[in-house]
């Protein structure tokens, strides 16, 4: 499995100083881009004063199709809506034991997991400033528990580097920390910058690097105690005539600037996304996409596959067959349709551009504009919870240069006893084309190949394994709307646009693609601006 994807592009050594300010250029990058951005929710939906007889079809069961859906009947419309799944949620989606599914290709995954654990397929986490997930969690009850994004007994791993021997993340950053100060002060001592600071602002500054880098005498990051009290012993303090304490040994500066570990810092840990407090609801992340169906099920009508989509100057008429029974040759996969005033399509663009859609043609350009990332995921059962028994990892996540990035430990059911579900490999781009071309089995293998590099229990403790490759998966062909500065400015106004009678939502048409928190406001959005037009026509 060495040939899997080659190893990350070294950056610069030498940016250990200036990646220090560059995490909030990051940040600010992303947010241009839409990936970062907080939520603009602030309160509630109270739509009223629908046209008497008003009827609404809506494409899609997932959350912004279902938030439609739920304020525009409040408001008195007549909604319907079409999902191609036996299931609402779209991809806010949990495999639970038992679960299977069909990819494209025709291979069947399972989830063989024991009762209770559960694999999130698709989102994983919530932000503390996702305000519209959290306000329908509350409304519909579903509860929410703490995702633990951050844990200092994680790890930072390097292949080729430290023998290939995974690094403790608490230890990573203090030794950044130690050796950035210590660099600092040896400016400051020099008189390097004088031109910036005062003499007494020197001093100042002198202490605070001291006392931030746990810095000795002589402003040296340096084995000691006090070092040890921030980046932990080597023998930890006993009672009794236990051996004393011994201090930690930092990470030599030259080998922690050429492994480039602080990169997994300032990518995965600063950026104001993934800034604690987080959360993810008790069971799986399915239960928001469960509650939303429990309120909305009485309009879905579920197996639809959508085959045409047309309006006139009257309304829509959506065309449909049963997507467990559809061929041609079969009597009872005859179409079906409905007819409607408005549509709200919530249908992933990677599938859209694929159906008979009578739209405008800057509308239709917008929509074969924005490309699908791939993204992977596996989930892996062991017998026992070892990250947590044997290496005190309770939650957190850690990041590799292994085709695996990344994985994460449970933040629920914490000090228990039996099995417990790692998210044993997690990427976007190359590396997912690469496990996308894997079958089921391979997918999990693999995982197991590269994850026991970082923990040998692998083999000895591996129970089942599950995964979702979202370039296979048919109802989506992706993971979730790439949008580029220039592609948003030239066609996200004109793809958010109500064509006619039709208007799309989903997270491709918010500023927040790849997360739920943008499906929501694009459904509450949508919602509101059709009311407003059916309003004014009557």
């Amino acid at each position: 499995m060495n040939d899997l994807l080659p190893s990350a592009t070294r950056r610069q050594l030498l940016a250990m100083i200036g990646k220090t300010a560059g995490a909030a250029a990051m940040y600010q990058a992303m947010t241009t881009l839409g990936f970062a951005s907080e939520s603009s929710f602030k309160q509630g939906m109270n739509l009223k004063g629908a046209p008497a007889g008003a009827s609404i079809v809506i494409l899609g069961a997932g959350l912004a199709g279902l938030t439609a859906a739920y304020e525009l009947r409040k408001a008195g419309y007549k909604v319907t809506v079409l999902e191609y799944q036996n299931r609402g949620g779209g991809r806010s989606w949990t495999l639970n034991s038992g679960d299977k599914y069909t990819e494209l290709g025709g291979e069947q995954v399972t989830c063989n997991f024991q009762k209770g654990n559960y694999f999130n397929g698709g989102p994983w986490r919530l932000p503390i400033h996702h305000y519209a997930v959290f306000h329908y969690c509350k409304k519909f009850n579903v509860a929410l528990q703490p995702f633990i994004q951050t844990n200092d007994r994680a790890y930072l791993h390097r292949t080729n580097h430290f023998n290939g021997a995974p690094q403790r993340l608490g230890d990573v950053q203090n030794d950044i920390r130690g050796y950035v100060s210590e660099l600092l002060s040896k400016a400051v001592n020099k008189g390097s910058l004088d031109d910036a600071v005062t003499t007494e602002d020197k001093e100042k500054l002198l202490v605070g690097l001291k006392g931030w880098g746990v810095l000795d005498n002589n402003y040296r990051y340096v084995k000691s105690a006090d070092t040890s009290k921030h980046r932990g012993y080597s023998v930890y303090p006993g009672g009794g005539l236990m051996p004393d304490a011994q201090p930690s040994t930092p990470i030599p500066r030259d080998k922690l600037l050429d492994s480039e570990m602080w990169a997994d810092i300032y990518n995965n840990y600063t950026v104001h996304v993934h800034q604690p407090a987080m959360f993810q609801p008790v069971g799986g992340m399915g239960k928001i996409g469960d509650a939303f169906t429990r309120e909305c099920r009485d309009m879905i009508t579920f197996n639809a596959k959508v085959t045409k989509i047309n309006q006139d100057e009257t309304g829509v008429t959506v065309d449909y067959v049963d997507s467990t029974n559809s061929r041609s040759d079969n009597p009872e996969g005859m179409g079906k349709s409905v007819r409607a005033d408005w549509c709200i399509c919530t249908i992933p663009l990677s599938i859209l551009t694929q159906i008979d859609i009578n739209v405008s043609e800057p509308m239709k350009q917008a929509m074969a504009a924005v490309p699908y990332d791939s993204s992977y995921k596996v989930g892996l059962e062991f017998k026992r919870r070892f990250w947590e028994e044997d290496e005190w990892i309770y939650g957190g996540i850690t990041y590799t240069d292994l085709p695996i990035t990344q994985i994460s430990y449970p933040s629920q059911d914490l000090f228990s006893s039996g099995s417990g579900v790692l998210l044993g490999a997690y990427g976007f781009g190359e590396a997912s084309y690469k496990f996308n071309s894997l079958t089921p089995k391979e997918r999990i293998s693999a995982a197991l190949e590269y994850g026991k590099r970082i923990h040998p229990q692998y083999s000895k403790e591996f129970r089942a394994g599950t995964s979702v490759a979202w370039h296979r998966i048919p109802w989506s062909l992706g993971c979730y709307g790439i949008w580029s500065e220039s592609s948003r400015e030239q066609y996200y106004d004109t793809l958010c646009a109500i064509d006619h009678r039709i208007v799309l939502a989903g997270e491709h048409c918010s500023h927040i693609p790849a997360w739920q928190e943008g499906a929501i406001l694009s459904g509450m959005d949508s919602a509101n601006r059709l009311h407003q037009k059916a309003k004014k026509l009557g």
